[in-house]
């Protein structure tokens, strides 16, 4: 019955490379959690690539540790936070809701109630799958805390990239313009209402830079383009790489300053009135904009995945937002 002892399938990262499906028991349904029935999940591929060819440092085992994983790093884990399902069981008031969890990519889970946040009846369950990665792009917007007028450039038009430009926008009189190397990502741009530059044409002397291309040439590009006393936020996580940074020729005498922004703590501008479910809850919300549909790669059966993720992560996939759909 539901609630009861059910059995689930979950992906597995088992090796550089590789990646399984395996079948999971679920116990009765304790008090207190939900039993949600997945309808979608989205890779995150930045995060996943590094996990799934574990590159993830023995310093970071644990600060890498997603929220409802399972295993050990480097090999085997359950990773993913980017699921979207119907409440099948629990408190009668989420029961049939579509809620957000951070959970990986698994057919049915159980999890406590207060940790899924209902997703509104006007947001498709396909576009709430970015609440993950809007939570990033707010959090780093918060760490950055432009004003209005300011001129604004992202480089690296990936998910979390895009996002960035897309809130910025959003900015009273804020000139945004979107950078990738890739001339394609002007579609993007356009269709998110931003600015589209190659590195070579990308505007200089911008008050807020944001690196999201995970490259050493784009963190160049972000300190090439930067105005004196310019603010660039590192967005990009690097695993085990390392990356050389030009820090010679202007940056000491623009008085240039880096910063990094990571999702696990939020923005101190804003930790005392925001909890983590209080910005999960903003970001949900702030996926209701359908201009965002044009992050959505088409969705791919579940039990395909394993088969699948070796052209999703590599490099130059093209693939933004993988939409993963469930039996």
């Amino acid at each position: 019955m539901a609630g009861g002892e059910e059995m689930a399938q979950a992906l597995w990262y088992v090796a550089p490379g590789q990646a399984e499906i395996r079948q999971e028991k679920l116990a009765p349904l304790a008090d207190g959690r939900v039993r949600v029935r997945t309808l979608t999940s989205a890779i995150s591929r930045g995060t996943e690539a590094l996990i799934a060819a574990g590159r993830v440092p023995e310093s970071e085992y644990r600060r890498m540790r997603a929220p409802y994983m399972d295993g050990d790093f480097p090999f085997p884990v359950k990773y993913g936070y980017a699921a979207v399902g119907e409440v099948e069981a629990g408190p009668a008031a989420l029961i049939g809701r579509n809620v957000f969890a951070l959970h990986p990519h698994q057919t049915k889970f159980d999890m406590p109630a207060e940790a899924v946040v209902p997703v509104p009846p006007d947001i498709p369950v396909s576009r709430a799958v970015l609440a993950a990665n809007v939570e990033t792009a707010l959090n780093a917007m918060w760490d950055a805390a432009p004003g209005p007028a300011v001129r604004i450039a992202v480089i690296g038009a990936g998910v979390v990239g895009a996002l960035v430009g897309f809130l910025c926008a959003r900015i009273e009189d804020a000139q945004v313009t979107l950078v990738d190397i890739d001339p394609a990502r002007e579609e993007l741009a356009r269709a998110l209402g931003l600015k589209f530059a190659t590195p070579e044409s990308a505007p200089g002397e911008c008050d807020f830079v944001f690196h999201s291309s995970a490259t050493a040439e784009g963190l160049a590009t972000a300190l090439a383009i930067a105005g004196d006393e310019a603010t660039i936020v590192e967005l990009s996580w690097y695993g085990a790489g390392t990356v050389a940074v030009p820090l010679g020729a202007a940056f000491h005498s623009r008085r240039l300053k880096i910063i990094s922004s990571q999702v696990g703590k939020v923005a101190p501008s804003h930790r005392a009135a925001f909890t983590h479910r209080r910005r999960l809850e903003a970001a949900v919300k702030l996926t209701a904009h359908p201009h965002l549909d044009a992050l959505l790669a088409p969705a791919i059966p579940f039990r395909e995945l394993p088969q699948r993720l070796p052209d999703i992560l590599k490099p130059r996939s093209g693939v933004l937002c993988q939409l993963i759909s469930y039996p």
